[in-house]
């Protein structure tokens, strides 16, 4: 895409009324557009952006056996009255209709799930089953902050599984949470895997994947020896104690975001919503259910602040909304621009994704831009590249700077 045909434009200052990282640089360098507090537009960079994490997310969860499908956004109320939640989840955007009946916008999808499950399910042979979906989700807040790290509206994938057994819902569980720590590690990141109580969705311990950053809503407890870790809210230990699984180091606390989390649901909803199946000996029985979030564009505002610099974003290579950002260093010069253009339809034409900064301004404003926008791999093209010494290429996250050949940079 050439930077001139690009709709959205950068800026100077950090609008006044956002104090999370996240939302300052996202906005300055064009991936969002504020609506309200806790609602934002998704614009062309961040577009490619989210989408690029939520195909991780969709590979990971294709390749354990998840079926993705789309449920519904508008709930009726009847399941949530059924399951107590219309009364009991406080976050639950109630909606009055002029046909006198009473909707939701959904908020978590058990109340959905389920009867799809049930209807598809009847047998022991049908289990286990799991299923996905990628979508928005709607909270009402009382306080939308951290940018796009906590919203009103925002992106999630939740995928629900159903089981015959506690035991298979402990096998799927560990398989899910390396499929979690994949994508995590595929985005750049590390995250801890954090015992936290089971809150509104359930009765029981439930577990949180924590990134550490500076704008996170949570203190943990964890081990650097090992992978001990455990949220401050329900931990029985504090910091300096002994660490109760290796016992080799003190415990540590930290300010974590969470980008992820698994229920164990038990029967709880089957049970309210009626979801029976037959077993081996004809009798019915309630499957044991798990639930498994995992915010989208959360996971987006957390790179961004795990990874960010001075200058503006750090997208890792595999999120970022192009391979490379082109930069023509010499706008007013024809030789450099033919080029950088020659450059552009050669890279296009192999597939490469670039951002093509074409536009008629000065080199040092292109780089500030390029910066901001943070693409791993910044491709300059001047007076030295058409000189014979080589095309320079930069590194976002380091600053590194290297010379390529244009037959090899075109091999790569």
């Amino acid at each position: 895409m050439r930077q001139t045909a690009l709709f959205t434009k950068t800026r100077r200052e950090a609008p006044a009324d956002e104090v999370a990282k996240n939302a300052q640089l996202l906005i300055r360098a064009g991936y969002v557009h504020k609506e309200m507090a806790g609602v934002y537009s998704y614009l062309s960079l961040g577009l490619r952006t989210l989408r690029k994490i939520e195909d991780i997310v969709r590979e990971e969860m294709d390749a354990l056996g998840g079926q993705e499908i789309r449920m519904a956004t508008l709930h009726p109320s009847e399941p949530w009255r059924q399951t107590g939640a219309w009364e009991q989840v406080d976050v639950l955007f109630k909606i009055d209709s002029r046909t006198e009946k009473e909707y939701a916008l959904g908020q978590s999808e058990e109340e959905i799930v389920t009867p799809i499950a049930s209807e598809y399910a009847p047998s022991y042979k049908d289990l286990p089953v799991a299923i996905y979906q990628i979508g928005q989700k709607y909270r009402d807040e009382l306080r939308a902050k951290s940018g796009i790290m906590r919203g009103r509206e925002f992106g999630m994938k939740d995928m629900y599984s159903f089981h015959t057994t506690q035991e298979d819902f402990d096998r799927f569980y560990e398989i899910v949470k390396q499929a979690y720590l994949r994508i995590y590690s595929r985005c750049g990141l590390v995250a801890k895997v954090t015992e936290a109580s089971g809150g509104s969705f359930s009765q029981k311990i439930s577990y949180e994947f924590m990134v550490l950053t500076d704008a996170g809503e949570d203190t943990i407890l964890y081990c650097e020896a090992c992978d001990y870790c455990v949220n401050l809210e329900v931990a029985k230990v504090k910091e300096g104690d002994e660490c109760p699984k290796c016992r080799k180091s003190t415990l540590k606390t930290g300010i974590a975001s969470e980008v992820g989390n698994v229920f164990d649901l038990g029967d709880r909803y089957p049970r309210a919503l009626g979801f029976m199946y037959k077993d081996e000996e004809g009798r019915a029985q309630y499957p044991i259910m798990g639930c498994y979030g995992l915010g989208t564009t959360r996971l987006m505002g957390v790179i961004v602040q795990a990874f960010a610099d001075d200058k503006g974003i750090v997208w890792p290579e595999s999120v970022a909304p192009f391979q490379y950002h082109l930069v023509s260093a010499a706008p007013n010069d024809p030789e450099v621009v033919r080029y950088a253009d020659a450059l552009y339809d050669d890279l296009t034409k192999k597939g490469r994704a670039v951002l093509y900064d074409d536009r008629d301004v000065r080199a040092g404003e292109k780089f500030a831009d390029s910066d901001l926008i943070g693409i791993s791999h910044r491709i300059v093209i001047g007076k030295d590249a058409i000189g014979g010494k080589g095309i320079e290429v930069v590194a976002r996250s380091t600053g590194t700077v290297s010379r390529m050949t244009r037959e090899d940079l075109l091999a790569t």
